[in-house]
């Protein structure tokens, strides 16, 4: 059989969550507001699969470059590179 490529693929430690962690998410990891040029730490919310990025950014810093609608459009570096991703404010952290 194929091997799956799919976009959460080779996640299953990745995207696990503590025994004392599961369940649902707080409100105020939702409501959290950032401005532009705020540092935040990615770290992906598995039970919310709405506006996440991909798990490669996951535990990486970015900075906030605008707001776009509920989401936020932050510039992060993979490598030498800078990647524009959008991400919800659920799988975003201050650093």
């Amino acid at each position: 059989m194929a091997k799956s490529s799919g976009y959460r693929a080779k996640t299953r430690s990745i995207l696990k969550r503590k025994s004392r962690e599961r369940g649902k998410s707080t409100l105020s990891r939702i409501l959290r507001k950032y401005k532009v040029e705020d540092r935040v730490l990615i770290k992906i919310d598995p039970s919310i699969q709405k506006g996440m990025p991909h798990r490669r950014y996951h535990g990486k810093l970015g900075t906030i470059t605008e707001k776009r609608g509920r989401a936020y459009v932050m510039d992060v570096m993979q490598g030498n590179a800078v990647k524009e991703i959008i991400v919800r404010p659920e799988h975003l952290e201050p650093y």
